[in-house]
């Protein structure tokens, strides 16, 4: 099956730049020019991967992000002229998985590319509602955590950590980002309940599965 990306951005001259690129890399794309047609889009066509401009008509591309966070766990890759770090800590804490700043190389947003397409083949769905990373199956329907013939008992925070892990293994979650969906909640003052929850999680998996990545986050390993 074609590996679909969708590339929202209303300057014609970028889309086409990365189309030609990216169909050079046997991808098959499609296009939004504003915001409202990038959801409109991502509905419709169900797109592996999203590339997506700040500064975009009728929805930006924060606002676009934060709906898709509602509704999909797709790789978003930001493609901006706001090249700010505090640009690109919004846009990474609203659920992006890359950014690139504009002006940028082509050769570089294909990489970055492949690079998600790498993670999430990290994660095979053995069959529907299943999710699976090396030797663990996790099941979204019944919420349950096996390893091998075992099943691992999880309370509900640990199994949405579990669940955020396996769907993209080998990517680096900020603390941030497994508080706010494990818990539910918005992350505001750093407590230790994250590395006590990953501690206990550690501890049940019997395994290096979850790592530790100094002054970043954790990482599930494939």
């Amino acid at each position: 099956m074609d590996y679909k990306i969708l590339i929202a951005d209303d300057e014609p001259e970028i889309r086409n730049l990365l189309r030609l690129y990216l169909e050079n890399e046997n991808y098959h794309v499609i296009e939004a020019e504003d915001g409202q047609r990038a959801l409109d889009l991502l509905r419709a066509e169900q797109p592996a991967l999203c590339i997506l401009d700040i500064m975009m008509p009728k929805i930006d591309g924060y606002h676009v992000l934060q709906q898709i966070r509602k509704e999909s766990n797709i790789p978003v890759i930001i493609l901006s002229a706001k090249d700010a770090d505090s640009e690109k800590i919004l846009g990474l804490n609203l659920g992006a998985d890359d950014y690139l700043a504009k002006p940028f190389n082509p050769l570089e947003a294909v990489a970055r590319v492949n690079s998600r397409r790498f993670y999430s083949l990290g994660t095979k769905v053995v069959q529907e509602g299943n999710l699976a990373v090396r030797d663990l199956v996790l099941n979204q329907d019944a919420c349950t955590l096996k390893k091998g013939d075992k099943i691992i008992q999880l309370t509900s925070v640990e199994y949405r950590i579990m669940e955020l892990l396996m769907k993209h293994p080998g990517k680096v979650f900020t603390k941030q980002q497994i508080y706010e969906h494990g818990w539910g909640e918005e992350y505001i003052v750093a407590d230790n309940n994250i590395m006590v929850c990953i501690s206990k999680l550690r501890a049940k998996l019997d395994d290096d599965y979850i790592q530790t990545i100094r002054g970043l986050g954790y990482r599930l390993e494939k």
